[in-house]
């Protein structure tokens, strides 16, 4: 059975595309933390050929390549945004991880702080670059939705504020360890930096719940069926997993430069 057969997808949706949630939804609930914690171990990710990179490159430019080709030219138009809705396509997948990352971060850090493994000091310091940028991407796509849309490119809206702020804790995030020089304080500091921000994910996701926002409430939840048609999920999922991969592309290579940088200061020895 799968991981989410648990989850009441409406019986609108054809059977294959609920089979099709069911396995990506299968793939990042146990591929993704798989890979994590057993392939991304200090001695097995050196052991990566150039061949792994170049397939996994291949791989999520493909999938990318094939989503922005349904996104833009085969999936409908919407009956009030018309084809205005299509920046959908990159603005939920690069919201959904620069969240996802965060958390990711936070999580990592805490680890950190409590239990002194460091090695989740390096998956956190990884990470911080790629989810930055899926935040910017948020934030400027969702500005260009939202002149057409409300009428402004930006309003002082509960979910736009709280995204803002996100970007500004990846920001102080990334400064920390630029702007402090000895490891073991830049990590402190960088550390209570991303467990104070875990406390605006929440904000972020229920933002549109708890107050009255110009922006629309979620579309997909774990919770209940989707509220858009298959012929916009579909694209949307293959966008996500293409981004998702390149996420894992990028982390894969800032994750073996960080090791890099604390066998060059000497400091590997921390990881063990």
């Amino acid at each position: 059975m799968h991981c989410l057969a648990w989850i009441d997808l409406s019986q609108n949706l054809p059977l294959q595309v609920r089979q099709t949630l069911s396995h990506f939804f299968s793939f990042f609930l146990y591929i993704i933390p798989t890979l994590m914690f057993g392939l991304f171990q200090l001695k097995k990710i050196f052991q990566l050929s150039d061949n792994f990179f170049y397939w996994l490159k291949i791989t999520f430019l493909s999938i990318i390549i094939f989503g922005l080709i349904l996104s833009l030219f085969v999936s409908p138009k919407d009956y009030l945004q018309g084809d205005t809705v299509r920046i959908m396509y990159v603005h939920v997948p690069a919201s959904w991880l620069s969240l996802m990352i965060f958390s990711a971060i936070g999580i990592c850090s805490l680890i950190t702080l409590i239990f002194k493994i460091r090695i989740f000091t390096i998956y956190a310091k990884s990470l911080a670059p790629i989810g930055f940028t899926f935040s910017l991407i948020s934030i400027f796509t969702g500005s260009l939705w939202g002149q057409p849309t409300w009428g402004t490119f930006w309003t002082w809206d509960a979910r736009l504020t709280s995204m803002l702020l996100l970007v500004f804790f990846y920001i102080f995030y990334i400064l920390s360890w630029n702007l402090i020089k000895n490891f073991f304080t830049a990590e402190k500091y960088s550390s209570i930096i991303a467990i104070v921000g875990l406390a605006n994910i929440p904000v972020i996701k229920f933002s549109v719940d708890w107050w009255n926002t110009l922006h629309q409430p979620a579309s997909i939840t774990l919770t209940q069926s989707p509220a858009i048609h298959a012929s916009m999920l579909t694209p949307l999922l293959i966008m996500f997993l293409g981004f998702s991969l390149f996420s894992l592309f990028i982390f894969f290579i800032r994750y073996k430069t960080e090791i890099l940088k604390l066998k060059k200061n000497k400091l590997n020895n921390i990881l063990k």
